[in-house]
């Protein structure tokens, strides 16, 4: 007869393998679906896996992801960036106004319009920060600041070689060759400069969030800003820096932009904004992180490029494409939370 102490105890039994299954759907949601939408727009169309249309989506998406790349920086001090639209195409019309009215090369023009973003980032800052107005609003304000203040140099017009301003003069200025090859040149022929700057900016804000201690306290002040300033962290100066990054990467999509259309159009950022932040909110989803994060964000910038780009290869109306974004955001976020709350 054996006591209870000599009694041998039970391996302990590992996850059911329903909870398995449910924690690969969820961490891989977004990679499945991706697959999936792949291998069905290939089905459809084989052209769509080219190499050549490979290229053209992810240059489709560079801006996006970079903006994105902003609003996920903001989010990760609990804040929520809705100007980087207006700054990316307030950037578009700095540019070209600086190459056509003021006839500035390459080398003045784009500090110049990183500044504006930097400015504009600061500005953010401080209306949340210093006056305590809510992220949200502050942003949002800006938003609508910008979109009008772009249209006033020239009275509402786009601006190409040739602008007649509002003295009756002509602007004799065009845009510099070398800022265009920022928007349409490639590297080897194969892989475009966009493409390269989006995961420059990728990886350097991935290694600054994941393997830096100032990324590890903008997510503390995120995630609990009082504990964090209990800690020890600048919250103020932590804010402070993600507003002016934020403002600085849009700024960075505004350049690709223009650099890529060769004019400052006055829509060239109108659906900018949206699709930024459902590549931030679809980063969410990327191996159940559950959190704002540059990778994630990256991924969900591709995902909306693949999706877009093979509705148009299927001649898809385009009145359906924000739809079907909605939808396929909505089910990426309800494989995500949604399985996770029925695995707690």
């Amino acid at each position: 007869m054996t006591s209870d102490s000599d009694a041998v105890p039970a391996p302990a039994a590992g996850p059911h393998p329903v909870h398995r299954l449910g924690d690969v759907v969820r961490n891989g949601a977004i990679f499945i679906l991706l697959a999936a939408l792949m291998i069905g727009f290939t089905l459809a169309q084989p052209a769509f896996i080219g190499i050549n249309n490979l290229m053209s989506i992810l240059q489709a998406v560079a801006v996006v992801a970079i903006l994105g790349a902003g609003v996920t920086i903001s989010m990760a001090v609990g804040g929520f960036d809705l100007s980087v639209g207006a700054v990316a195409a307030s950037s578009v019309m700095a540019a070209s106004y600086a190459m056509i009215v003021w006839r500035f090369g390459v080398f003045v023009t784009v500090p110049l319009v990183l500044a504006f973003g930097a400015a504009v980032g600061l500005i953010n800052a401080f209306l949340i920060v210093r006056l305590r107005i809510p992220d949200m609003l502050a942003t949002l304000a800006m938003m609508f600041l910008l979109t009008g203040l772009q249209l006033i140099p020239t009275a509402g017009r786009s601006i190409s070689a040739g602008l007649i301003l509002e003295d009756g003069s002509t602007a004799l200025g065009k845009y510099d060759p070398l800022f265009l090859t920022i928007g349409r040149s490639s590297v080897g022929g194969v892989i475009p400069v966009p493409v390269l700057l989006t995961l420059v900016v990728a990886v350097v804000l991935y290694v600054l969030t994941e393997h830096t201690r100032v990324g590890r306290l903008l997510f503390a002040t995120g995630g609990n800003e009082l504990a964090a300033r209990l800690a020890g962290a600048s919250t103020a100066r932590l804010k402070v820096l993600s507003y002016v990054i934020s403002g600085t990467l849009a700024s960075i999509g505004g350049i690709v932009v223009a650099a890529r259309v060769g004019r400052g159009d006055v829509s060239s950022g109108s659906s900018l904004m949206m699709d930024a932040v459902a590549a931030s909110l679809i980063g969410f989803t990327v191996l159940g992180l559950r959190r704002p994060n540059v990778f994630g964000t990256v991924v969900g910038a591709v995902f909306v490029g693949v999706l877009l780009n093979g509705l148009t290869m299927l001649n898809a109306p385009y009145y359906t494409q924000d739809f079907v974004k909605g939808a396929v955001l909505v089910g990426a976020l309800a494989m995500t939370y949604g399985l996770g709350r029925a695995r707690t």
